[in-house]
């Protein structure tokens, strides 16, 4: 587990909007009472972990999701991903869970162009916005998913067929009656390392110190997940974002917990 006081930005560089004032009250009710058996085939039973959040898009933006969306957007569905014919080659697959406004999604891709990157969100404006920097700046290896992530990875996502999982400044859920929400735990890393190819890498980093604590310790109890002790198959670097600049200056700490896939 590191804590080196950086920050990426997840939902952080999205029009602000702090976690309480979101507009949830539908969310909220819906996910106390809607469980995993409710729904019949998911894998992993648990309550809703994301916020609904409501945004509509700007003039640029809507004509970026109108011209990219067909080729490179989905909405998540029941069907197996077939990635080589999506990205139109075979090459390392990496899914970043979460991926707000996609700043680091961009950047990543940009270092990474050996391999395909797929972004997991909810929030359309944040994918409208990634979806811009993509065109603007011709990224040729970044695909998006609209959708619940979990069933991105039970229903979308072969065994051991991830290179790498991403997820960055999840929701802390930071009241205690809410953690049951969160999206770390013990079920999801457990479907997470099924995923994960042997060697393959899972990059956790948040802001929450309490959530942090509970992350890394249901990722230590996941038996197929070890420290990472070999050289990794993706880069850890994230880039340096506005939420960052304001983090610094109140003090706060990020954590960054990476395990490696038990080879």
């Amino acid at each position: 587990m590191r804590d080196n006081g950086r920050v990426n930005d997840a939902h952080q560089d999205a029009p602000e909007i702090p976690h309480d004032d979101i507009d949830n009250s539908a969310a909220d009710s819906a996910a106390e009472e809607t469980t995993g058996e409710s729904r019949g085939s998911r894998l992993y039973p648990r309550v809703t972990s994301f916020r609904s959040r409501r945004g509509s898009l700007t003039d640029p933006q809507q004509g970026a999701w109108d011209r990219m969306w067909p080729t490179i957007g989905a909405e998540v569905g029941d069907d197996l991903l077939d990635t080589t014919a999506w990205f139109g080659r075979e090459a390392p697959l990496i899914i970043e869970i979460g991926s707000g406004t996609g700043t680091a999604t961009a950047a990543m891709a940009k270092a990474e162009p050996h391999v395909n990157l797929i972004a997991v969100e909810v929030y359309r404006p944040g994918l409208a916005q990634l979806l811009q920097t993509v065109e603007r700046e011709e990224i040729p290896n970044v695909r998006v998913l609209r959708g619940d992530a979990v069933e991105v990875l039970e229903n979308m996502v072969a065994p051991e067929s991830l290179t790498g999982v991403r997820v960055f400044f999840p929701d802390p859920w930071p009241k205690a009656r809410h953690h049951k929400r969160r999206l770390l735990q013990a079920p999801t890393f457990a479907l997470i390392a099924s995923r994960l190819k042997p060697g393959g890498v899972l990059h956790v980093a948040t802001d929450h110190a309490e959530y942090a604590e509970a992350i890394a310790e249901a990722g230590n109890a996941e038996p197929l997940l070890t420290e990472l002790d070999w050289e990794s198959p993706m880069t850890h670097e994230r880039p340096v974002t506005k939420f960052e600049d304001k983090a610094h200056k109140v003090g706060s700490a990020i954590t960054e917990l990476i395990w490696g896939k038990i080879k």
